[in-house]
């Protein structure tokens, strides 16, 4: 090998094939010069070796392999993964061979003695060809997402969020994006891919909540023919699809046990196995991974891998729900309204002083995403472009135009004690969704019932 394959992820990887050690050096030494990550083969069973280890991108072939083995290791190559290109070079005497490498599925073929120069532009070519194709692969491309600022306000909690984003944004290292339902942890996420160094490469996202481990498995690594019995192709995974990009993983507190060792080989090795296949591949992504639990405490239930805890958290950060920025709403209203009066054809929407003390008044279960959709639905039924208060529908049924605990009489005790029962109520008895709606943890909400003398039947905790 020319050149350690783990010096930089991120360069374009060229596999020489070449029985000749003089024509295969030189070839091996020049694109070291143009700045490629290199291997080299002298036969076949090197070949597949590297094959295996290397996970080139491109590879270059000399077609004067005695006995036909060229063609064989062509298919080889085509059937370990059909994106590589492959350049074939060829003498005179073989130029019949190189046109059914052609229809074999190489990209090109060179006449020796080969111009290193054309060698090299034919190679960009071929990589640049791949690189369009693999991009065509992703279910969710950048252009199909909504570029939405994840950064709109300035509270001082969205402006630590953003300083701190911006100083890990050119880093390599996984990310966990921590924050409730709807709070942006997605939009945050595709920012930091579009804006990172990766960004003219694939992104692509999965929510593993509620996924079987089998699914899961299929979708993350992909699968070889006839791993199961419905496999009746070889499929890529999202990890094959995404290399070079970014993966973000959603819900990742919800990764089966059986597929977490997995997730971890990969981003300590940068190596996976396809589901029923026996060969690793190489792959070169960033993850980045979002969550509403507290992993911790899934640790300490065993229901998720201490290491892998600790190598998905190499980067926190923490996104504010949106009572915890409710100076961000004018600027998030603005932001919404003037985009679904686009969508929907109409002139300027504008909401009046009352929609914005209702909405700054509600506590926002739901955050950002809640808050969307409330104004989605004030526009539909507004008669006119003026929305007023009576135009907002909220999903918290306690919220009405007064005060859910307006009337209520008593010590601060009391009435804080009233508030913890009445949130209780309204959650289903849900410990978690009622800790996150009043802003403190678990444990403090358990302290204050046993405080308050609230019946522990009174909460539940969410079944996993």
């Amino acid at each position: 090998m020319c050149q350690p394959a783990g010096e930089c992820l991120s360069r374009n990887k060229i596999l020489v094939i070449d029985v000749d050690p003089v024509i295969r050096s030189g070839v091996c030494d020049f694109l070291v010069a143009q700045g490629h990550l290199v291997a080299e083969a002298a036969n076949s069973h090197d070949a597949q070796v590297q094959l295996e280890k290397f996970r080139p991108d491109a590879a270059i072939l000399d077609f004067t392999f005695p006995n036909g083995d060229a063609l064989q290791l062509l298919q080889r190559i085509k059937s370990a993964d059909s994106n590589i290109p492959v350049i074939v070079l060829t003498g005179q005497s073989s130029l019949e061979l190189a046109v059914r490498a052609i229809q074999e599925g190489a990209e090109q073929f060179l006449i020796k003695p080969v111009d290193l120069s054309a060698l090299h532009a034919v190679l960009l070519r071929t990589l640049t060809n791949r690189r369009y194709r693999q991009q065509s692969l992703a279910s969710i491309s950048r252009t199909k997402r909504e570029c939405v600022d994840p950064f709109l306000g300035n509270s001082p909690a969205i402006r630590r969020l953003e300083a701190l984003a911006k100083r890990v944004l050119n880093s390599e290292s996984p990310v966990l994006l921590q924050g409730e339902t709807g709070s942006g942890k997605g939009v945050l996420a595709n920012w930091m891919h579009r804006n990172g160094p990766r960004a003219e490469e694939a992104f692509l996202d999965l929510n593993c909540a509620g996924l079987s481990r089998e699914l899961l498995e299929s979708e993350l690594f992909g699968h070889a023919k006839g791993a199961f019995t419905s496999a009746v192709n070889a499929k890529q995974g999202l990890l094959e699809v995404a290399d070079r990009g970014t993966v973000f993983l959603d819900e990742i507190g919800d990764i089966d046990l059986q597929v977490q060792p997995k997730l971890l080989k990969v981003l300590e090795d940068r190596v996976f196995r396809r589901v029923g296949d026996v060969h690793d591949k190489a792959v070169d992504i960033r993850l980045i991974s979002a969550t509403h639990r507290e992993l911790l405490d899934l640790v300490q239930q065993q229901r998720f891998r201490e290491d892998l805890y600790y190598r998905v958290n190499t980067v926190p950060l923490r996104v504010p729900p949106l009572r915890e920025r409710t100076e961000d709403i004018p600027m998030l209203v603005q932001h919404f309204l003037n985009r679904l009066s686009q969508d929907c054809g109409r002139g300027e929407v504008v909401a009046d002083k009352s929609v914005m003390d209702a909405l700054q008044q509600y506590s926002w279960p739901g955050n950002i995403r809640e808050l969307r959709n409330v104004l989605e639905r004030a526009v539909l039924i507004a008669e006119h472009n003026h929305l007023t208060a009576r135009h907002l529908q909220f999903h918290d049924s306690t919220h009405t135009g007064q005060s859910p605990m307006r009337g209520v009489t008593g010590t601060l005790k009391q009435m804080e004690r009233a508030y913890i029962n009445l949130v209780l109520e309204d959650e289903g008895g849900s410990i978690e969704r009622s800790a996150r709606r009043l802003g403190i943890p678990r444990s403090s909400l358990y302290n204050k019932m046993k405080r308050f003398e609230i019946p522990p039947g009174t909460g539940r905790i969410d079944p996993d």
